[in-house]
């Protein structure tokens, strides 16, 4: 004989509102074997009336055994599962990013050279990631100026630079990848990735702060360190690689 195990969920259903937590809470408690008792919450007032008998705050609630374990990230807990820190640092952003800008480039390589392996393929991840960087920068400048004035040194001393950085980024890389008007994308990515590397050299290095990096937009979690530097150092390699190519 094969005991069931069996949880009692509480979770808002209503017509505009499925709490996705709910949704979350009830796959996982499935996916650990337990059948699950799904009771919805399909209106405003029967929530309250539900928070308010059980003196929570939130929904959804999950009972196992006749005992509240709570939310979704209370019952992971209880379940042995990892709970995402929100102040925690990541670089995942960054190896998303960059991983998805060498799949391209090597998309690219494939379609225009019938190799994934072509002379081209550095020039274009480069390129590319330049792009893919710029965009999260873009959906909220103010956001990624605010976290950029708390290292770069010409942003602090010229505000304005801040907010241009995330298109002069772009523009660089459109132009780069394109390889047309290498007088402007040159001497930006030249001009930038300087005064970005260093930047978070002083910064890292020189004064040893401990703080976010503004890479991959304003709400980043990723340090200021090894991977920023990095980003700003492949802007001044490809520049500098497409000015003496340009005159050999």
């Amino acid at each position: 004989m094969t005991s069931t195990k069996t949880a009692v969920l509480y979770r808002m259903v209503m017509d505009k509102h499925i709490c996705p937590y709910g949704i979350k809470s009830r796959y996982l408690l499935q996916s650990q074997g337990f059948t699950v008792e799904d009771h919805w919450l399909r209106t405003r007032e029967e929530t309250d009336a539900f928070k308010a008998l059980h003196g929570v705050k939130t929904t959804p609630q999950t009972f196992i055994d006749g005992v509240r374990i709570g939310g979704n990230d209370d019952l992971r807990r209880h379940l042995g599962k990892p709970v995402k820190d929100p102040d925690a640092i990541s670089y995942v952003p960054v190896m998303a990013l960059f991983a998805m800008a060498a799949l391209m480039a090597g998309a690219i390589s494939w379609l225009t050279m019938g190799t994934i392996l072509s002379p081209m393929i550095l020039e274009t991840f480069i390129a590319v990631a330049m792009c893919l960087l710029a965009v999260p920068k873009l959906q909220d400048l103010d956001s990624f100026a605010t976290m950029f004035l708390g290292y770069d040194l010409l942003a602090r001393r010229w505000l304005p630079y801040a907010y241009l950085y995330p298109f002069a980024e772009a523009l660089a890389g459109v132009l780069m990848l394109a390889r047309a008007l290498d007088w402007v994308s040159i001497p930006t990515a030249l001009f930038i990735g300087s005064v970005g590397a260093v930047s978070v050299f002083y910064a890292v290095y020189v004064q040893k702060r401990d703080i976010k990096c503004a890479c991959v937009g304003g709400s980043s979690r990723v340090p200021l360190g090894f991977v920023s530097l990095t980003e700003n150092v492949m802007m001044v390699a490809m520049a500098l690689w497409m000015l003496l190519g340009d005159r050999m």
